[in-house]
């Protein structure tokens, strides 16, 4: 049974939607310019993601020393990434409690979604813990408690609001193509990226699907359903080991106490 962020957030398919997570999250400018500007996620995209799901894991299943060592590390990540606004850019910082909102919120959705295209729709209790969980993510680092939405209500009424608002610009778009269309791409690359692009795809919203030039069709929405409803039947199966396996190589790599 379902009953906290805990019980959900080990399952391994959810790096199912992290090509989602990051484009909604490149898609808001102070986000996006940031990234553009001080990562380099699209050249060690596997390193960028193991530092993201190794503080994710730290919070929700770490010990405190766990999850204070990744605040110092994504903190130290942080803090060069800072813009002051000027005539070409609003400015940004990695520190704005706004911004760390909405990556939260992209993590949360995103989890959420695909959770529910796997094991079915979450029952309201379950539902509502799973998001007041959610919130610590941000919190450990620079988000106040109470900016997070106060229910799941106050949330859909924060994401779809926050939906409108973005758009994809030139900046956005070269970070996407860099992630998604690697230059010079490794051999995995070759054999993971077709995939990931897909099912970015399909889990993104439509403007955003557009916006960023994701090829999208009737043929590409029926076949895409199909992965889902075959994903469902077989991933449940899955021994627990291997379900959980990126939680556990993450946590083990930061060191258990």
């Amino acid at each position: 049974m379902v009953r906290r962020l805990a019980d959900i957030g080990a399952e391994g398919v959810l790096l199912a939607g992290a090509g989602r997570a990051i484009l909604l999250q490149i898609a808001n400018p102070a986000v996006g310019h940031g990234v553009a500007e001080h990562s380099n996620f699209a050249d060690r995209p596997l390193e960028r993601l193991r530092a993201t799901l190794t503080y994710v894991y730290a919070v929700v299943y770490g010990t405190e020393d766990q999850m204070a060592a990744v605040r110092r590390s994504v903190n130290r990540a942080h803090a060069p990434v800072r813009r002051k606004p000027d005539a070409g850019s609003k400015g940004y910082s990695a520190f704005d409690a706004q911004s760390q909102l909405w990556v939260v919120a992209t993590l949360y959705d995103t989890a959420v979604t695909v959770y529910e295209k796997i094991y079915g729709a979450l029952d309201d209790e379950a539902a509502e813990l799973v998001y007041r969980d959610y919130a610590r993510l941000g919190t450990a680092l620079q988000l106040p408690s109470e900016l997070w939405p106060a229910d799941r209500a106050a949330f859909g009424s924060y994401w779809e609001s926050s939906l409108r608002g973005l758009e994809t610009d030139d900046i956005s778009a070269r970070v996407a193509r860099d992630l998604l269309y690697p230059q010079d791409p490794r051999l995995w690359q070759r054999v993971v990226m077709p995939l990931a692009r897909f099912l970015t795809a399909g889990l993104l919203p439509e403007q955003l699907r557009h916006g960023f030039g994701l090829p999208w069709s009737a043929r590409h929405a029926r076949l895409f359903d199909r992965t889902m409803r075959f994903s469902a039947i077989v991933y449940p199966r899955l021994p627990r080991r291997v379900r959980h396996w990126p939680k556990n190589y993450c946590l083990d790599r930061l060191g258990t106490a």
